[in-house]
Order: structure tokens, then sequence, then C-alpha cells
């Protein structure tokens, strides 16, 4: 089985090694092998299922969960495959669009910040505040923002990923495990999917021409992807780059990577102190009482 930990980038200039890396083939899997990786998939949602439930019950760390890749990739059908086995009161699902006028007159952080789940839950962040570095780089929109002439310089995305960086830190001291997942999709596959959606009525309200403007960009999206993974890659808070060319393979590797985030976590039931396992027996004995003398009521 593929081990996640070698699409791990926890440093500048691990990502070199693996960009290339969007398919089963250049990951050294087998095609044939297809069958037992979605059995493995199937197993670890079970885990998670289990585990999720400590974790929520536990109430002492949160899991916040980013994925990022460019269009047709397969972040929804991630959501939907691997998330969707999760019990939906323990899960918040973000999706980041366009930003509002709100969120455009605040920081580009907040949105974030108000998204942020409980200790106990886990929060899927469908894009993230990564846009505000990779959309924004792609397409130049800093110039384009109403902030003092002194914040936006030639040291602007720089200052953007320290900025994340200081913040994933501080969620990570703050009880939260920050897992980001680049879902690495090829230039040909993307426009294999793009072709399904259009040719597919049942899928016709997945593509917009928009898409084409951004895949004529393409290039552009991986050399920044390229940069801000290298700058925002650290020990505790890692990038997964995830071969999406094949959602079987991709799923696989979302659920193992948090089956592996999970373990770290070590989550467990709440042991109770004495007293309230005194409290417990105190409430049984009530309880079957009132059992008892329902049955003796009855009897009558």
């Amino acid at each position: 089985m593929l081990n996640v930990e070698r699409l791990c980038v926890k440093k500048d200039g691990e990502f070199e090694v693996l960009h290339e890396c969007t398919s089963a083939k250049n990951a050294g899997v087998k095609k044939q092998e297809r069958a037992l990786y979605e059995q493995r998939t199937q197993q670890n949602l079970q885990k998670l299922a289990v585990m999720q439930e400590k974790l929520y019950a536990d109430g002492k760390e949160g899991v916040v969960v980013i994925l990022q890749a460019m269009d047709a990739a397969g972040k929804d059908s991630a959501v939907k495959h691997v998330i969707g086995a999760l019990n939906p009161q323990g899960v918040d699902v973000v999706s980041f669009k366009q930003p509002t006028k709100e969120e455009l007159a605040h920081d580009y952080l907040w949105r974030a910040v108000r998204a942020l789940p409980t200790r106990g839950k886990i929060a899927i962040f469908n894009r993230s505040y990564y846009e505000d570095v990779l959309v924004v780089q792609v397409h130049h929109l800093e110039k384009t923002y109403r902030m003092a002439e002194r914040c936006i310089d030639d040291d602007f995305f720089e200052k953007r990923y320290r900025q994340i960086v200081d913040f994933e830190r501080y969620l990570y001291e703050n009880s939260y495990r920050v897992v980001k997942i680049f879902l690495n999709v090829s230039k040909e596959r993307q426009k294999e999917r793009f072709l399904e959606r259009i040719d597919d009525p049942a899928k016709n309200w997945k593509f917009s021409q928009a898409d084409l403007k951004e895949r004529a960009n393409f290039e552009s999206y991986q050399k920044a992807y390229r940069d801000v993974i290298d700058a925002t890659a650290k020990r505790d808070t890692p990038w997964y780059v995830v071969p999406a060319d094949q959602k079987w393979l991709a799923r696989y590797c979302i659920s193992e990577i948090l089956v592996n985030t999970m373990n770290e976590i070590n989550p467990e039931f709440p042991e109770l102190s004495d007293e309230e396992k005194a409290g417990l027996a105190q409430c049984r004995t009530l309880l079957t009482a009132d059992s008892q003398e329902e049955k003796e009521k009855n009897k009558k």
C-alpha cells in the first residue's frame, strides 16, 4: 500500500519532488490494485467513525482539514465520499468562495477564524484562506484592495506566507490540528473531467465558462502552489500532495491521512472521577428501584 508519508511536505523544497505526482502510476500504484485500495478506504472510514466519536466526547482537540486544488480535482467528491462517512453532528463543512464585500472589508483571515470549529469537532475547508495567496497572486488582485499603500509592496505575498505560518502555529499551540491537502490533478485529467461535465446533462451545472479562463492559467497556478506549499509547509502543519487523477486513490490517501492524524491525537472517552462514578451508581439504583416499583404496580 502507498505510504502517505511519502506525500508529506514538511519544509521548503520538498514539493519539487512531488509536484509531478498526479496519478497512480506516478505514485507507484498499480491500477489492478484498485479493489484493495477501495477496501482499505472503507476500513479507514470505519476507524474514523469510531475515533471521531472519541474526539467529540473528549473535546480537547479540534481538527481543520484544508482541501486545495485546481478545478475538477475532486474536492467535492472527497467531501462526499470520505467526510460524508462521519457523523455530521461533529463536522462543519465550509466552502470558501469569492469573498463578499463584508469579507473584503476585513483582514483575509477573518472569515477563516469565524469558521473554526469548537474543540472536539472537525472542520473541512473546501478551499480556504490559501486562496488569498493563490488566486490573488495569479491575478494580481492585491492591486485592487482598499488598503494602506504601505501594506501593498514587493513583499506582499512573503508577508502573507509568514502570517499564515504564524496563524497555523497559533492554532496548533491552542489545541488544533491543521491538515493541509493539495489534490494534485494533471492538466490532461482536468480537461477530461471538464468534457464530462459538458457532455453529461446531469453534470452541466458543475461547469462554468470561468473554469476555462482559469484553466488558461494552469501553469501560473502550479508555480503559485509550489511557492505557497514550500513557504508554509512546517513540521507540525505539513502539506500532503495527493495524486488526484484517480479519485479512488485520492480518497484512500485522504482517509489514510485522517486516520494517521487521529492516531496522533489519540482521543479517548473521558474517564469519570470516583465521585462521578458514585453518582452514576446512585442513578442506576434509583432507576432500578423505579422499574421494580412499576412491576409491583402492574401485578396489582
